[in-house]
């Protein structure tokens, strides 16, 4: 197993770079849990929303399609729900209980920390797939960078 950002810087980007090779190392392999890791949030967060780490502090908070670029980047997907201060477990890999969803759709990043099975639209707002429902109660997580709508 070897890694490409090694080593890593302690912020944001530390993290970034962390997932990346998480992601590659885990790549085309059959996962039978979910990864993760522990953040401090700096919001009240609940099970199932997308979360992204700030750049300041790298605590967690509600990502969301419709700021800035800092916060359509869905660093994973909170596993249990949270109040501000307290540690969260974020998941980045591998199936997490959902509802409301479609099996086989892909779902989107939505407005403070919501997912959705349908892209946003519109300027200025931040297409971020999350991953694709496996069952109508099941996410399947596979996260993807944002890209800015025109």
């Amino acid at each position: 197993m070897s890694t490409n950002y090694e080593p890593y810087s302690q912020n944001a980007r530390g993290l970034s770079d962390v997932l990346i090779d998480l992601k590659d190392t885990l790549s085309g392999r059959t996962v039978f849990s979910v990864a993760g890791f522990g953040a401090i949030a700096f919001e009240d967060v609940a099970q199932g929303e997308a979360v992204y780490s700030r750049a300041s502090d790298g605590k967690v908070g509600k990502a969301t399609n419709n700021g800035t670029l800092d916060q359509a980047v869905c660093v994973g997907i909170v596993q249990a729900t949270k109040t501000a201060g307290q540690e969260v477990r974020v998941l980045v890999t591998g199936i997490s209980a959902s509802s409301g969803l479609n099996a086989g759709d892909f779902v989107y990043l939505g407005v403070n920390g919501a997912i959705t099975d349908t892209p946003p639209t519109g300027p200025n707002k931040y297409l971020t797939r999350i991953g694709e429902a496996t069952k109508n109660s099941q996410l399947s997580i596979n996260l993807s960078s944002p890209i800015l709508l025109t």
